[in-house]
């Protein structure tokens, strides 16, 4: 049994010790806007918030998580960055086929509250583990700079 505090709730679940979060956050809980992309942490699909920190949530295992935060897609506008990220995606029209974009946002918004006025190489530095097979990379990367500059 594990306890776990995911969007500011606690959420008790049944699953073993070293199931991925990730399969616990879309098929236990229900919160399918973390999605799978390569299962290795090499593509940033997954990305989900621990302690406000970026992680990969694939390769991370539920029991690492206990009595930690963890925030997904779901409740980021609920953070002024968020918000903030999630209005700058939609005015520089950074979505094509959209897989990756939670990903995106959460490493953005991640960036940003720990750099608020994140300069071009933070943003590079930060957004390069995350893949778009879309390459909308400099529409992400204007995305965030217009937050980090406001």
């Amino acid at each position: 049994m594990q306890n776990l505090m995911i969007n500011g709730q606690e959420r008790e679940v049944d699953v073993p010790d070293d199931m991925p979060l990730l399969w616990v956050l879309r098929d236990v809980l229900g919160l399918t806007g973390t999605k799978y992309g390569c299962g290795i942490a090499q593509c940033g699909v997954c990305t989900v918030h621990l302690d406000g920190q970026a992680v990969r949530s694939c390769v991370l295992p539920v029991s690492a998580v206990a009595s930690r935060k963890v925030t997904t897609i779901e409740a980021i506008s609920e953070q002024p960055v968020g918000q903030a990220i999630q209005k700058a995606w939609l005015e520089h029209e950074v979505a094509q086929c959209g897989y990756c974009q939670s990903g995106q946002i959460m490493s953005a918004v991640a960036l940003l509250q720990a750099h608020p006025h994140a300069d071009d190489e933070q943003i590079v530095s930060a957004m390069s583990g995350n893949l778009c097979r879309c390459a909308t990379y400099t529409r992400i990367r204007a995305a965030i700079k217009s937050v980090s500059q406001a």
